[in-house]
Parts: C-alpha cells; structure tokens; sequence
C-alpha cells in the first residue's frame, strides 16, 4: 500500500488564525506608530515635563572691502553635559573624561581657584565667588573650601588627586547654572582622536555628548590684530549681563577691536531643542523648535591684501635701518578714503600674533617696543612740518597771507626778544609754493604768528587734529595744547611746525583727506556694511558721515596743493617721489623728540588730479623723511600698481562704491 500523508486540517486552521492575528497586530502599530503618530505622541507629551536646552548659532563673519575672509568659523569638538541624561554616576563620568583628556593631551576647562596637586592652596585668584558659592565666610581656607566639596559633592571614596579633578567639573557646573537649558562644556576644541575615543564609550559616558561647535578662526592671525581684536571667555563679573541677552556661561564674545564693538551683530540668536520627559526622569521625544540664526556679517572698509602688504614693509624698514646703523624703533601707517573717510590700511609694527597671544602675553605686556599698542589710532606724536598746509590754509582764510606775497628767510627767527629759533636753512625770499617745497620754518613762523595760537588751535580742530576721529575701535584725542589767547609768544611758532602737539597717524591722514577732497571732514570709519551671514541681503550700508566742513577758497586750495605738489616733484621728497609716475601731492616732516633721532613724518594724497586716498608714515626715530618717503612709496605701489592682478581684485585702487 503506497504511503499517503495524512491531512492535518486543524493545524491549518490554527495557522490561518495566527496569521490573521498578527496581521491585526501589524496593522494596529501601524496605526499607531506611523498614522496616528502626532495623536500618541502629543498624549505622551501631554503627560511629560518639557525642558528646552540651547543650539548654538555661528558667529558672524568679519570680511575685507572686497569680501576676502578676515574672521570666519571653523567647526571643532567640545564635551558637553546635558543634565537630562545625566544618572547617578556623575562622579565617575567625570574621572573617566579626566582620564581620557590627559591620555590625548587635551585641556578640560577648570575654574576652581584651588592649585591642582597637594597641598591644594589657593591659587591667588579672587576666592570671594567660590566662597559664595560654597556657603562660607571670607575668611575661610583653601582646605576649608576642599572639605566643603568632598561633602557637597560626595567624593569621600575617591582619593585626594580624584577629588581635585572631579571638584573642578563639579565647581565649574555650579557657577554657570548648569541645568537641562544650560549644557556644561567640559573641554573645548579637543582633538579628533579624543572625540573618536568619547564617542566610542558613549554608552558608558551617562549626559556626555560630544557635539560640533564653530570656532572663530582668522584668515591671518598677525592682520590688523589691534583693528579686527579676539574673542574669549564671558568673565565672571560679566556673566549677568550676558545671560540677560541669551547667552551661555562658555560662550565667546568679542573682547576687543571690531569683534567687541560689532559683538550685537556678530553673535546671532540662539536656537533650541525642546526635551519631554516622562515622570520618571526619562526622555521621550525631543524636538528643534527654534532654529539658530547665524550672525550677522561685518564687512570692513580695509582691504586686506594692502594691510597685509604694508605690516610687512614696516617691519622691513624698520630692520634694514637698524642693520645698517639707524635707530628707528616702530612705525605706522594708515590709508584712508578721501572720499568716504573708510581707514583702507592701518598698519603698526611691531605687532602681535593672537595664534599666541595667550602664551605670549605677559613678554609682550613687558616688551619696551610696545608691540600690543595700535601706534595706528593711539600712538601721539608731534607730527613736524606736515602741519604747515593747515597753517596756510587759516592764513590764507583769514587774509593775514595772500597768494603772491614773499618772506624772505634769513634763517634766524628774532621777532620775538627771548626766543630766536632758527630755520634748517637761509632759503632767501620765499613764497607760498616754495616755502612749502623746501619746508621753510622761518616763513611758517612768521605766517603762525600773524594769524596767532588760538585761531591756528582751532583750524587744527576743524580739520580733525585734537578731536577724536570717531572711529569704531578706541582712539586717542592726541594733544592738542589750547591757548587762552594769542599772547602765546614762542610757543606760537613751535606749533606752527608741528612741535608742542601730538596727534596720531589716523588724524593725520584724515586731516589730509579732509584737504584733498576740499574740506569735507568725515568720521573715520572701519565699517562699510552689515550682511547677511549669507551675504544675500543687507541690512545696513555705512554713509559716509560729515562732522564738519572747512571752508576753503578754492585759489586757495589750489594754491596750496600746488605748493603740495612741488614737495614730491622737486622739494624736500622728490629723493623718495621725484620720478612716481602718477603725480602726488605731499608733505614731509621730521620731529623732535625728548630723547633720540627725530621721528620721521610723511603725508601724501595722490593721485593729485583726482585725489582718492590720503597716506600718513610715521618711523619713530626714522631720522629723516626720506625714510618714511620710501615707505610711502611702496604703499602707492601697492593701491595703484599691484603685482597680482587676479580676478577677485578690484586694482588698480578704485574707490569701494
């Protein structure tokens, strides 16, 4: 009998049974995880606290006139703690992130003013926050302050160096309100390997996250450093005022130069992340429910490349004069817009490196050369002979001078009874255009005298010279010494050449400017825009802002520009300017200092015809205008005839539109 397999039909009715079950099963978590998920999910919410922790927005960027990168972003790795995912075993996750950022060389960010190794002393920081903090009186030692955390922070099991580390975290958390809306940074900008490292002991790491935060980085880290300034940490007596405005206690903020004044614009608008968590502490759903939004972008009015150009050249002056016997110590330089009064260039040297700032500070601080301060906007010097187009010009306005009319310099200067001071040189009969080409002190005393100390004081004035530019970073008034009247004697001739006051390289190039463009005095400006980080839409355009006008004949003007140009074709800088081949109008000075060479001065704006920038030099202790004469040289060089005309470029040198 042939074998037959036996029917088993109660086996295939179970069977069909189950499969209808489970597809009701699949069917009913369909429903409920994918067609009614806003449904469910919105009940689990409704039964869930809500907290809400920041997303960081990137800071705006700083860009040059033509939209090259100064300051930018870069993206790096902090450790972070969020509090809602954060168990009972703080401490240990703690010690293990310790461990791992000494075994990859990295820093943690450690607040506590208690010396790191035995015998755990104060570290000579103010201790009055910790103490606060802490609950104890002023009084109070450093090993008061250390059995006060063991307590506070449970750390009895853990030796004494663990508790150290741990207490640094821990300290760290309090002070800057550390909760689910407030992450703490554990360590910033810590290298690749150590955040693979962190990532892979993520399960074992409870409320560490490792997340990608910007990171301000400059194209050029010794570039206009006293101008563009750094960021840094909030500081303690700041943090208030700060959080008021939105921010996180390890966020960075402008700490000097346009990063501190453009600050508002620069740091956007934070985002956030909603978090629901369930009553036993759990998170089950988060959301973004504000997106970040990038700073705004500061474009500047410097051009980068002619900055970085003439930082260079400063630093090579200043060495080869010293290499070949000279005693020029600094220098500085400033290209301004004759037009707009937007500051193209300014240029100090010696100067800094804010790579290592930081590590660098305190020699630099000490450094005799001064290498921190911005020579550009506050260094004050008497300015020599480079005044003497502003004595012409309150002359000629007042009619104490008329174009055509002679003094004959016979070199010693005895108006005055008690003070005869004396010209470089008997230069004989002089009028306007030659006094200024050979730079006749005698004629300028005699024209400073007829129109008197308190009338010149306050031409200085009109023209910007004692008055502060009105610049966006910190600048200096200069000296400007105010007469009570005209019985100013022989002080009066000193500061008809340009002794007796002191003004900066800014307010020499703007005074020049000022004269160039026919007396239109503007604010001195580093800001031509505010962007977009995008760079789509403008939300404002700097105009250009008139604090006064000089009212100046125009024969008069034209007088003394003559007078200007004469000082660069055949006069006191034809040595530095005689063959250029765009004509230029100039003057040159040199002045006396209470100790060493005299500094050496130069103005100029160019191109003659047409003027569109000012230039002033100023070489401490550079001896003679032929020094600064050279470096001006260059700088017109650089705006009206570069070497690299790439596509990106606006050259030669237009005005920014």
């Amino acid at each position: 009998m042939p074998f037959t397999k036996k029917r088993q039909p109660a086996l295939n009715i179970l069977s069909l049974i189950l499969a209808l079950v489970l597809i009701l099963y699949i069917s009913r978590i369909y429903k409920i995880q994918v067609v009614d998920a806003d449904k469910y999910s919105s009940f689990a919410r409704g039964s869930a606290s809500v907290r809400t922790t920041v997303l960081k927005a990137s800071r705006g960027e700083i860009l040059d006139r033509y939209g090259r990168q100064i300051a930018a972003n870069r993206d790096g790795y902090n450790i972070v703690f969020n509090k809602a995912y954060i168990k009972d075993n703080i401490n240990d996750v703690i010690l293990e992130l310790v461990r791992l950022s000494n075994e990859y060389g990295c820093e943690y960010i450690d607040k506590l003013p208690i010396q790191k190794t035995a015998p755990y002393a104060f570290t000579g920081e103010s201790t009055d926050k910790m103490l606060s903090a802490l609950g104890l009186a002023h009084f109070a030692t450093s090993e008061d302050c250390f059995k006060r955390m063991i307590e506070k922070y449970s750390l009895q099991n853990y030796s004494a160096e663990d508790q150290r580390a741990i207490m640094a975290a821990r300290y760290g958390m309090d002070i800057s309100d550390f909760s689910v809306s407030y992450p703490y940074t554990f360590a910033e900008d810590i290298s690749t390997e150590l955040m693979r490292k962190v990532s892979e002991r993520n399960l074992f790491l409870d409320g560490v996250s490792v997340d990608i935060v910007p990171f301000r980085q400059y194209a050029d880290t010794s570039l206009a450093v006293n101008l563009i300034g750094t960021v840094g940490p909030i500081y303690e007596e700041d943090w208030q005022t700060y959080k008021e405005k939105g921010y996180s206690y390890n966020d960075k903020v402008g700490k000097s130069g346009i990063e501190l004044w453009a600050e508002d614009y620069l740091h956007g608008t934070d985002g956030e992340v909603t978090y629901y968590i369930d009553k036993k502490g759990n998170i089950i759903d988060s959301e973004i429910t504000k997106a970040p939004v990038a700073g705004k972008t500061i474009v500047l009015t410097l051009d980068r490349k002619i900055q970085r150009q003439t930082q260079d050249l400063l630093e090579t002056a200043v060495r080869d004069l010293r290499s070949r016997g000279g005693t020029a110590t600094a220098g500085s330089a400033v290209v301004i817009d004759v037009n707009t009064g937007g500051v193209i260039c300014a240029a100090n040297y010696p100067t800094y490196d804010t790579a290592t700032l930081s590590e660098n500070y305190n020699n630099l601080l000490n450094d005799k050369s001064r290498p921190l301060t911005n020579r550009a906007f506050q260094g004050v010097y008497p300015i020599g002979s480079t005044i003497k187009p502003i004595v012409a010009t309150a002359a000629l306005e007042t009619g104490k001078y008329h174009i055509g009319d002679v003094v004959r310099c016979v070199q010693v200067y005895n108006y005055f009874a008690d003070y005869k001071p004396k010209c470089m040189h008997y230069h004989g009969v002089m009028d306007l255009k030659n006094a200024l080409s050979k730079s006749c002190n005698y004629f300028f005393f005699d024209l400073g005298r007829r129109v008197g100390a308190t009338t010149l004081t306050d031409y200085f004035k009109q023209f910007g010279l004692g008055v502060k530019t009105g610049v966006e970073v910190d600048d200096s008034a200069g000296i400007l010494v105010v007469p009570e009247n005209d019985n100013f004697g022989g002080d009066t001739l000193q500061i008809s050449i340009g002794q007796l006051n002191a003004f900066t390289p800014l307010q020499m190039a703007n005074y020049v400017a000022t004269f160039a463009n026919g007396g239109t005095h503007y604010r001195a400006t580093l800001i031509n825009k505010i962007v977009s980080y995008d760079l789509k839409e403008v939300y404002s355009e700097n105009q250009p802002e008139v604090l006064n006008t000089v009212s100046i004949k125009d024969e008069n003007i034209r007088a003394i520009k003559e007078g200007m140009l004469s000082v660069t074709v055949d006069g006191t800088g034809r040595a530095a300017l005689g063959d250029y081949p765009i004509k230029i109008g100039g003057k040159t000075g040199t002045s006396q200092t209470n100790s060493g060479a005299d500094h050496s001065t130069f103005i100029v704006f160019a191109p003659y015809d047409n003027p569109q920038i000012a230039i002033s030099v100023v070489l401490e202790h550079g001896h003679s205008s032929y020094t600064s004469g050279n470096i001006v040289r260059s700088i017109l060089d650089f705006c009206f005839f570069p070497e690299d005309n790439s596509a990106n470029d606006q050259t030669p040198y237009t005005v920014l539109n």
